[in-house]
């Protein structure tokens, strides 16, 4: 009785390379871009720093599409950032549709992903880019 409600969970699906990863995430999955949403990306190429400190990257955001490329980044208190090619997933933190692209949304790199998806579940983190001081946000 008490495993009513619980989230089936499915055999993972492990990938040979983060591209056939991605791949997977934008034909099967639905990435939708709500609030606090972790979408899975591709990390395209490395910008380098703001003047604030941030890391910045290109990134393609996982859609039906074959993905939507934005500009993205690390929070300046990270000492880890990812490199080119990795799969790594993007905090949405708002979202302004009324604003025009690309200041529609805000977010930040949040961490490495492992190519392995397992149903019910989501993404196998490999490494987080959040800095430890950060809180996780906590909802009742």
């Amino acid at each position: 009785m008490f495993g009513l409600f619980r989230k089936k969970v499915g055999e993972p699906i492990e990938f040979g390379s983060t591209d056939a990863a991605f791949d997977y995430a934008c034909r099967n999955l639905e990435n939708r871009i709500l609030l606090e949403a972790v979408i899975p990306a591709l990390v395209e190429e490395r910008r380098g720093m703001s003047p604030e400190g941030e890391q910045l990257f290109f990134i393609r955001l996982a859609n039906r599409e074959g993905g939507k490329v934005i500009e993205a980044c690390t929070l300046k208190e990270s000492l880890r950032h990812p490199a080119v090619g990795d799969l790594v997933g993007y905090r949405v933190v708002k979202v302004e549709p009324e604003l025009p692209e690309p200041f529609d949304l805000l977010g930040f790199i949040a961490c490495r992903l492992q190519p392995v998806y397992v149903p019910g579940r989501g993404w196998r983190i490999a490494e987080s880019f959040v800095p430890d001081n950060i809180k996780p946000t906590l909802r009742m």
